[in-house]
């Protein structure tokens, strides 16, 4: 990438630290660095921020206690051991899990390593915009199923799932209801108490703060197995000494984004909804992925017939754009996305496809760049595919 001019459009791949968070975490880093578990005047200063970081991260989803938030080192841990917590705590009751065909690859394969060990692994239907089918959830949730996870909103096309109303089918057969939530917390409102939900999934990156640290919401009185054993920290159910500088920027990050999410949503959903006008009117044979409205505020799929993901990736990186053509999580494989084709798409349809996700500095500026640059790019990888109608290259 030589361009000078560079237009981040892939936050979900990861979102920069806020200095406000980095502020917030130097102090843990150098001065106060003591153990949480000490019990000396040092131990307890990093203990004293790590239950004020506890606390905010709890205030951002209204979880009933703050006791209720056990600190992780990211979404991929925390869906493990959400899933596997429960399928091992209360595999005698049942051995059937429930998912869709949409989720995140942490869960996926979570699901997947279960179905080797005698639990019964079920991949529910979705519709052409990535919605769970109630009507076959509803069917398919029996007295033996003893879990049911479902991502709150999809990070590859945008689609936010109607969780309450998933959570009154699952509670219905006294299941238990576990929630990904990590593209969806920071962008749009969660009350974990009036959706129902019993365990949730978020991220400190994917709001602004440091990489490596996550957390899991397991409502009260719920019980998991653990995955690590080692000194009972996390209420023994994550041992292993707490990252206390990214504990603290994650709590800082979680206090942030409840104070500004609601002009953050504004401001990103005017240009979400003018870069998918943009991109797709001036050209034939163009759609967007995902639920047409009911959907993340920064995120924009969008699919152009007759030309790859991958070509249209590097033209914009040429350009200073920065993209993605599915999940960062997947990117390393040449299969097309399963979410795409979970929603009814042919293997050529999904390659077509292309995510901008947008980020706190997107500008007007970057929007109206990226829609005057589009259509010279597909139409010069359209000229170069075998695929293109001769119409279309007239």
């Amino acid at each position: 990438m030589n361009a000078q001019k560079i237009v981040n459009l892939d936050y979900a791949a990861g979102k920069p630290v806020d200095p406000r968070v980095t502020e917030a975490m130097l102090p843990y880093l150098d001065k106060y660095y003591g153990n949480p578990s000490s019990l000396h005047g040092m131990g307890q200063e990093a203990r004293v921020a790590i239950d004020q970081a506890r606390k905010k991260v709890a205030e951002l989803i209204n979880a009933e206690k703050n006791e209720t938030i056990l600190f992780t080192s990211g979404a991929t841990e925390s869906n493990n051991l959400a899933i596997k917590g429960i399928a091992n705590r209360y595999k005698d009751n049942g051995i059937k899990i429930i998912t869709s065909k949409v989720e995140h690859m942490s869960v996926v394969n979570p699901m997947k390593y279960l179905s080797t060990k005698g639990f019964e692994s079920n991949f529910t239907a979705v519709d052409k915009y990535g919605v769970l089918d109630l009507d076959v959830l509803a069917k398919e949730v029996d007295e033996k199923t003893i879990l049911v996870t479902v991502v709150f909103a999809n990070n590859e096309i945008g689609t936010i799932e109607p969780i309450k109303e998933i959570s009154r089918i699952v509670h219905s057969k006294n299941a238990i209801f576990h929630v990904d939530a990590t593209a969806a917390a920071g962008q749009v409102p969660i009350d974990v108490q009036e959706l129902g939900i019993d365990l949730l999934t978020i991220s400190s990156n994917d709001m602004y703060g440091p990489k490596g640290v996550g957390a899991l919401y397991v409502r009260e009185g719920l019980r998991i197995e653990p995955l690590l054993h080692g000194g009972g920290q996390e209420k023994g159910l994550r041992s292993g000494t707490e990252n206390t500088a990214g504990i603290v920027g994650f709590g800082k990050a979680a206090e942030i984004t409840k104070q500004e999410m609601r002009i953050n949503k504004d401001k990103l959903t005017r240009l979400r909804d003018r870069l998918i006008e943009g991109l797709l009117k001036p050209l034939p044979y163009t759609f967007l992925n995902g639920h047409p409205t009911n959907r993340l505020p920064d995120n924009v799929s969008i699919r152009y017939s007759f030309v790859e993901g991958e070509s249209m990736l590097l033209s914009l990186d040429m350009n200073g754009v920065l993209v993605s053509s599915g999940s960062a999580c997947a990117s390393k494989t040449l299969e097309p996305s399963h979410v795409l084709l979970a929603t009814g798409l042919k293997h050529e349809e999904a390659h077509g496809s292309i995510m901008f996700t947008l980020g706190r500095e997107s500008s007007e500026e970057d929007i109206e760049y990226v829609i005057e640059l589009m259509p010279n790019i597909i139409n010069r990888l359209r000229e170069m595919s075998p695929l293109t109608p001769k119409e279309l290259n007239k």
